[in-house]
């Protein structure tokens, strides 16, 4: 495989979503990133091939945002772009279609990422309201009009449909995200204080690294009445066990154990990486920070969907014949903590790697001081669209700031799907 190379990249910070929209639209949020990333390149933004954003919930006015947020940056007409879904791998997905471009040769220069608002999700009419209102326009006199009015049943049809839970509930199985994670946590008896300290160390992790300069790749935003936002918003210092241990579980209410407190926050947020060929880097004399080697998507139960890093990663380390340690550093995202415990235990279990991923015996320990190890989307959140893409960022960039070499990303997909990538620092 020709080499892939990682020049550069930026994020927003990961905002919260509270009560209410957000400051940013999803277009606005990628906008500002990319400005920032492209203003200081050596070419201009017109010098690139095309924009690949992967978004799984964009704005009704804004279908195709990767061609929008390319023309709002100032691209020129004559840059495409186009956006791709993946649900929570939007970001990975279009990583991997600018890897595929370029190894084709069709693409030399790709400004790739993912983004999502998820605080601007929609709230929906029921069908049954929607057809009230399609029979309203049938009706044409007054009158009909009027008797028509009389069939509103405000409390039955005026019930808004929350569109997040919607996107976040699996069509095929009927559960949602968080339901699949307490699969896992049945499924490997992953324990409630367990989930709460995996927690716990993410917002500390995260925290470190906020005062330890180890987030540099997160760039300012500035919303209209100039407020700048310079950091995630979710992380709390103030984080505890004891705080955990009072939160009531969300999806399971009365045997439940995955909280709002252990799983990922509800974010809007933004992520870019800038990806060249080998030919791209000489022509504009480029300092590549690292090259993505190889890449795997997999498929597996819906309802077992948090497992997904676990059969993608898998087949890379096979091809590589790497062990999980041979890692320098791991990134799997935190939908839920139950969701990445439940992947270090299924490696960790005889019978689950012999009749799932068809191994002899069981892949080994992962080394969790080599996972998540400035935190993760249990403390900073998961912007669905953007997550894909910010763990392949921060990869490249904790591996150099470390002096190390070689390191996986990987991701769970709602719908059953895992998406892993193998980066390498360049020297």
């Amino acid at each position: 495989m020709k080499p892939i190379y990682i020049v550069d990249g930026a994020r927003s910070p990961f905002l919260k979503a509270r009560s209410g929209p957000g400051p940013f639209a999803a277009a606005d949020l990628a906008v500002q990133a990319g400005r920032a990333l492209l203003a200081r390149q050596p070419f201009s933004p017109e010098d690139l091939d095309e924009v690949i954003l992967g978004c799984a919930s964009p704005s009704p006015d804004e279908v195709n945002i990767g061609r929008v947020v390319a023309l709002r940056m100032g691209c020129g007409q004559k840059v495409t772009g186009w956006t791709v879904m993946r649900n929570c791998a939007s970001g990975m997905q279009a990583l991997d279609s600018a890897m595929a471009n370029i190894q084709s040769g069709r693409s030399r220069l790709v400004l790739a990422g993912g983004v999502d608002a998820l605080s601007h999700a929609p709230l929906l009419y029921s069908d049954a309201m929607v057809r009230w209102f399609a029979g309203l326009m049938q009706a044409r006199t007054p009158g009909r009009k009027a008797a028509h009015f009389l069939k509103l049943r405000p409390a039955a049809l005026l019930s808004p449909v929350v569109g997040l839970m919607k996107g976040l509930t699996d069509p095929v199985v009927g559960l949602l995200m968080g339901q699949t994670a307490e699969n896992l946590a049945w499924r490997f008896g992953i324990e409630r204080r367990s989930m709460d300290a995996f927690s716990l160390r993410s917002h500390q992790r995260a925290m470190a690294a906020r005062k330890g300069g180890a987030l540099g790749e997160i760039v300012p935003l500035v919303d209209g009445k100039g407020k700048v936002y310079e950091e995630d918003d979710g992380v709390r210092e103030d984080a505890s066990l004891q705080g955990l241990a009072k939160l009531k579980p969300f999806f399971d209410k009365k045997y439940g154990r995955v909280t709002p407190g252990n799983s990922s926050q509800i974010t809007d947020g933004a992520a870019w990486l800038l990806l060249a060929s080998e030919d791209a880097v000489a022509r504009w004399n480029l300092a590549p920070i690292a090259r993505i080697v190889d890449v795997q998507w997999a498929g597996l139960d819906p309802a077992q969907m948090g497992l997904g890093p676990v059969h993608a990663a898998t087949p890379i380390l096979q091809r590589h014949g790497a062990t999980l340690n041979d890692m320098d550093l791991w990134e799997i995202n935190e939908a839920f903590a139950a969701q990445v415990q439940g992947c270090i235990a299924a490696w960790q279990d005889e019978a689950y790697c012999r009749d799932e991923l068809g191994l002899p015996g069981a892949m080994g320990t992962l080394d969790e001081d080599r996972l998540n190890v400035d935190g993760g989307a249990v403390a900073m959140g998961h912007p669905v669209g953007a997550s894909g893409a910010r763990i392949v960022l921060h990869l490249a960039q904790a591996l150099r700031a470390r002096g190390l070499t070689r390191g996986m990303a990987a991701i769970c997909i709602g719908g059953g799907q895992g998406g892993a990538m193998l980066v390498e620092t360049c020297r």
